[in-house]
């Protein structure tokens, strides 16, 4: 919807369409008349291109792993523009949801880029660290973790479990999103973030965790990174809405964080 609503001013993304099924094509029109959906739309806009940009400096000092946790049908491996200087990408994901990723890009007329590697992991057998193994991933380079919309879904022990082996890498850098517990949000905000919970838990994706930024800083300062960021949604419109930050709420809210390993 940012690509057409908006023109994707914050995000360009050439097969954000091509890769959607027709089913999910014909509701956007509908999804696009909803204001309710904006501060979520421009906020998704923008956390994809603060990772990337993230990316592209990584790469720039030579990183040459670049991992997607939880892809879903994120596209940047089908867009990769380091692929030339070999940066090479691991999807991680569940087996099933891979399996609809590989058949939409099929549909879709596209190409598994050479560069692209599929890391299924089936979380309640295998760890992150053998599933990253098996797909050839070097725990002993330095590597970027892209980890976009999945932190809310997952227990709080798996995040922990996650950020540890993020840590134990040396030169890694990772960049996520977190909610704020609702009771931090306005009235206002309030009723829309719980609406969107809702909405997920009914379609089996409950969120499980939400954290103050204080518990983060905490988190990530006992997983020894050395060097950490958190942005609010205040940061992020500031930085990447221009005109598109009229009409936005301000007060607590989803965060981004970028953070590297020493």
């Amino acid at each position: 919807m940012h690509q057409t609503l908006e023109g994707g001013v914050i995000f360009t993304d050439p097969f954000a369409l091509d890769i959607l099924d027709d089913d999910t094509r014909a509701r956007l029109p509908e999804m696009a008349n909803d204001p309710s959906h904006r501060p979520m739309r421009l906020f998704i806009a923008a956390r994809s291109r603060f990772s990337e940009d993230a990316l592209t400096t990584c790469a720039a000092r030579g990183v040459r792993q670049a991992v997607i946790l939880g892809a879903g049908l994120d596209t940047f491996s089908l867009r990769n523009p380091h692929a030339d200087k070999g940066m090479r990408v691991f999807e991680v994901d569940y087996p099933a949801t891979q399996m609809w990723k590989r058949e939409r890009i099929k549909q879709a007329g596209l190409q598994t880029p050479t560069s692209l590697t599929f890391a299924p992991v089936d979380f309640e057998r295998q760890s992150l660290s053998d599933g990253l193994a098996a797909a050839g991933f070097r725990s002993d380079r330095p590597a970027y973790f892209q980890w976009l919309g999945v932190v809310p879904y997952l227990t709080r022990e798996a995040i922990v479990a996650t950020l540890d082996f993020i840590a134990r890498i040396s030169g890694a850098e990772v960049v996520f999103d977190y909610t704020e517990p609702f009771e931090n949000f306005s009235p206002a905000v309030r009723a829309n973030a719980m609406a969107i919970a809702t909405r997920t838990a009914s379609l089996g994706e409950p969120w499980l965790s939400l954290f103050d930024p204080a518990e983060m800083s905490s988190l990530l300062r006992d997983r020894r990174f050395s060097h950490t960021e958190d942005f609010t949604r205040a940061d992020i419109a500031d930085r990447y809405y221009g005109d598109l930050k009229r009409g936005t709420a301000p007060g607590a809210g989803p965060h981004l964080v970028r953070a590297k390993s020493k």
